[in-house]
């Protein structure tokens, strides 16, 4: 599995669970329509970009923050989808609030909520309801667009993964020659590789890029400010 050598993968042959397997089946739909991405660099570029269109997102998670506490709990996050216009059940919302509250505090902090979102983008019909568009969610879809693709770059195979081997193929491609390729590729890797079990899916490069782009320690800082 998303891997230019062979050998067992470490995630054996099936999804951990309901969701992620949503998940893998989107994208593995997605990447049947290619990508505009030639190079691990061009998305390194869109950085500054990326950052200012997802901090737009906070005047978006304030609207759900309903008890301003800094994060989004899991009512708050029901009434969420009742705005957004999306039908779920109880489990569906329970199960997408426990994949993206990664640090298990019981809160969606603002970075979660972008992982959030875009995982939302990615499972639902891309087409923007009037309900989205209200919200200001419409001009978000570019952005949204442009991490799947980045993701569907990266998962050579297509298998809805992205693996070490594939990481340090796409680098490679944008530094070849560079002896330190391969040493990059593996530390990009072990960032977004969470729970290090030597695959990537797309929320743990979501919540990778929001630290590359610097979100997750901004919200370290107003942590620290308010204590």
């Amino acid at each position: 599995m998303g891997g230019v050598i062979g050998g067992e993968s470490p995630r054996n042959s099936s999804p951990a669970s309901k969701l992620e397997r949503k998940m893998v089946e989107a994208m593995q739909q997605r990447a049947l329509k290619g990508t505009s991405v030639k190079s691990f660099n061009s998305v390194i570029m869109k950085f500054p970009k990326i950052d200012e269109s997802l901090r737009n997102c906070r005047t978006i998670f304030q609207q759900f923050d309903e008890d301003s506490n800094g994060e989004i709990d899991q009512q708050e996050l029901k009434h969420c989808f009742q705005k957004l216009g999306i039908e779920s059940t109880d489990d569906e919302i329970k199960d997408l609030f426990q994949a993206c509250d990664i640090y298990e505090h019981m809160g969606m902090k603002f970075n979660e909520f972008i992982v959030f979102l875009c995982l939302v983008y990615l499972l639902n019909d891309p087409a923007v309801s009037e309900a989205r568009k209200r919200m200001g969610l419409g001009c978000l879809e570019p952005t949204f667009e442009t991490l799947v693709e980045s993701f569907v770059f990266l998962d050579k195979n297509k298998d809805g993964y992205v693996s070490k081997n594939e990481m340090i193929q796409a680098i490679n491609e944008t530094s070849a020659g560079e002896r330190s390729s391969g040493r990059i590729g593996v530390k990009r890797f072990e960032e977004m590789d969470w729970d290090k079990n030597g695959t990537v899916t797309f929320k743990e490069f979501l919540f990778a890029f929001t630290r590359w782009v610097g979100i997750d320690n901004e919200d370290e800082d107003d942590d620290d400010e308010d204590e």
